[in-house]
């Protein structure tokens, strides 16, 4: 059993360290989103990928070790938490410790890997809202109608509402 706490512990001592990596990462982002730098943007979540295929490979390890200290202790490993093995392991305070200080470590990490990706979805939306803006009226632009502008000539300009040449013509 001391061998599977240990085991659990060390896999979320690496499965912390892996979303300390993303945060950082997603901390990282949020400016290069502002600045609209996307080919700085598409690094960062290239390495992000890494990171997060990192704490999918640590998740199915420790989801295994809860599975083993689960049968040992002839639980349910569905109705089983962290927090109850907290409690179960009050004889071994050292070991006690590790895992309870782990465990709210992690959970620390994920929420604020959680909020900072919220804030940046939030942004990326904003951006599209902003672009979608720009395109609508740039479509309207060019879509509004001719003014009654004429030449020497006598012939319409075809220039468009709001759209103009802004050619001087020293003739005129």
């Amino acid at each position: 059993m001391a061998s599977l706490m240990e085991t659990l512990i060390d896999v979320l001592e690496k499965e912390n360290q892996a979303y300390e990596q993303l945060l950082a990462l997603t901390l990282k982002k949020t400016p290069v989103i502002v600045s609209e730098d996307l080919e700085q943007l598409a690094k960062i979540t290239d390495e992000e990928q890494i990171i997060v295929g990192r704490i999918n490979h640590l998740d199915a390890q420790r989801t295994e070790a809860f599975l083993d200290i689960a049968n040992v202790l002839n639980k349910d490993v569905e109705k089983l938490k962290i927090v109850d093995l907290v409690k179960m392991l009050a004889a071994r305070p050292e070991e006690q410790a590790k895992l309870a200080s782990v465990y709210d470590r992690l959970k620390e990490n994920v929420h604020h890997v959680k909020r900072t990706n919220e804030q940046n979805r939030e942004l990326i939306e904003q951006a599209l809202e902003l672009v979608h803006f720009n395109m609508t009226v740039l479509q309207a632009a060019n879509k509004a109608p001719e003014t009654a502008n004429y030449n020497r000539g006598a012939y319409n300009t075809g220039d468009v509402i709001g759209m103009s040449n802004m050619n001087f013509d020293a003739k005129q």
